[in-house]
């Protein structure tokens, strides 16, 4: 007797299988409640990415240091930031396995490092590492593609990385009305790159848990995405460009939807994204004659909130390579 609800998108033909003729199909109505965060969790969101943004300074840092001596691997860098998340003493967990790619591994999108593909980090190619931690206050997902020091990186990543550092400042500033999905916001992204002829094969965002999944619906920026977008969600930022055999370049930070709001004379009230992930981004592969004035402005004033907000939490040495990394463009 009775019925049951089922979100055809989430549940096992097992249980399709068992209850049959009882089965009324529809969205499962705890996923929208879970995806707007409240103020608690937000908050809890914040002091983990400050934790967690701490931690990864220490990595990069020593990866600026160490990995020109042509002496640390994609595993090894795996390990130390697994290390230095772990010396926060509050890590519960990895949120995935870390993407840990140099050159022509960076351009695998889901790589996954193992002893057959495990390559040294030489200088003047690209490195990007994908990684994030799960803390009992939340959840984080950063991806960052750095220079290793001591050549030039070639001219087209250079470029590439600019345009998608465009993407990525066109959607963390976007503003938009009430019913905004992400299908819309998808393109702010894209855009940049799709004027230098670019793209790439993956979404633009995913929803983020509180302590849970790092990839939680129902919530998606990609061409896909056709929630809107509310107050409290959690959202990834993560354009990127993929050189098959040569580089891979991402940029994500996550960030949350604001509340709706005036805007000066404007007639109707419009949302917006607070950024939660604290990490340099790395000004060797920008050219700045690119980007315009906005762009710029945006780029010095994240970089001195993530500067003021971690330096209490490093030490001498981490915390003058903050102050480079984080200087004005």
């Amino acid at each position: 007797t009775g019925t049951v609800l089922v979100d055809p998108s989430h549940t096992p033909q097992y249980f399709k299988n068992i209850l049959q003729d009882k089965i009324v199909e529809g969205k499962d109505p705890c996923n929208l409640k879970k995806a707007c965060k409240n103020s608690v969790e937000i908050e809890g969101a914040i002091a983990a990415h400050i934790r967690d943004g701490a931690a990864l300074c220490k990595f990069l840092h020593w990866l600026d240091i160490t990995a020109p001596t042509g002496k640390v691997s994609e595993v090894d860098a795996v390990s130390y930031l697994e290390q230095c998340r772990q010396e926060t003493g509050e890590l519960k967990d990895l949120s995935f396995d870390t993407i840990s790619g140099s050159g022509p591994n960076g351009a695998i999108v889901h790589y996954r490092v193992n002893n057959e593909s495990n390559r040294i980090l030489q200088s003047g190619e690209l490195y990007l590492v994908d990684s994030g931690g799960q803390y009992l206050d939340g959840t984080t997902d950063v991806t960052r593609t750095v220079l290793i020091d001591g050549a030039s990186p070639p001219e087209t990543a250079v470029e590439a990385f600019t345009l998608v550092l465009k993407g990525h400042i066109g959607l963390a500033t976007a503003r938009f009305p009430e019913k905004t999905d992400g299908v819309q916001l998808d393109a702010l992204a894209r855009a940049p790159l799709w004027a230098g002829g670019l793209d790439f094969d993956h979404g633009t965002g995913h929803g983020v848990g509180s302590y849970l999944s790092v990839h939680e619906g129902p919530q998606r920026i990609s061409k896909g995405g056709t929630q809107p977008l509310m107050p409290g969600m959690i959202v990834s930022n993560e354009p990127g460009y993929y050189q098959k055999g040569e580089f891979g370049i991402r940029i994500e930070n996550l960030q949350f939807v604001t509340p709706a709001e005036k805007i000066k004379t404007g007639e109707r009230l419009m949302m917006g994204f607070e950024v939660l992930t604290l990490a340099p981004i790395d000004k060797r592969l920008i050219d700045a004659s690119m980007l315009s004035s906005q762009e710029i402005e945006w780029l010095n004033n994240y970089h001195q909130h993530v500067l003021d907000t971690l330096s209490p939490l490093l030490k001498s040495e981490t915390l003058i390579w903050l102050q480079q990394s984080c200087s004005p463009l």
